[in-house]
């Protein structure tokens, strides 16, 4: 599992948001090798859907297994989007984006 002080919050639109939202670096290595328009997809997911949201649990889905513990995966589309929500600090933490095929390797 990646660590926490190797994220990022993403500062220009985070403010505004119920849920601080943050990637792990492999996470954002992920995404910056997404095309730009994908990319800006799974963005604007996290940035109008998920972190308004009072309980970004409602739309998403947990994991299974011992090798996911306690992740959630959003779907934009065919890519997925694995998360841990941290409800003390109302932090959503992307340590995953990819491919549906691929993403959970």
């Amino acid at each position: 599992m990646p660590e926490r002080t190797k994220t990022r919050p993403w500062k220009r639109w985070s403010a505004n948001l119920a849920w601080l939202i943050r990637f792990c670096a492999e996470a954002e290595k992920e995404l910056r090798k997404l095309d730009p328009p994908v990319a800006g997809r799974v963005i604007t997911f996290l940035r109008d859907r998920v972190g308004k949201l009072e309980n970004p649990r409602s739309i998403g889905e947990t994991l299974q297994g011992k090798k996911f513990g306690e992740l959630w995966k959003y779907r934009a589309g065919d890519l997925r989007i694995i998360a841990r929500i941290e409800d003390r600090e109302l932090l959503i933490l992307v340590v995953r984006v990819g491919h549906r095929k691929q993403v959970y390797r």
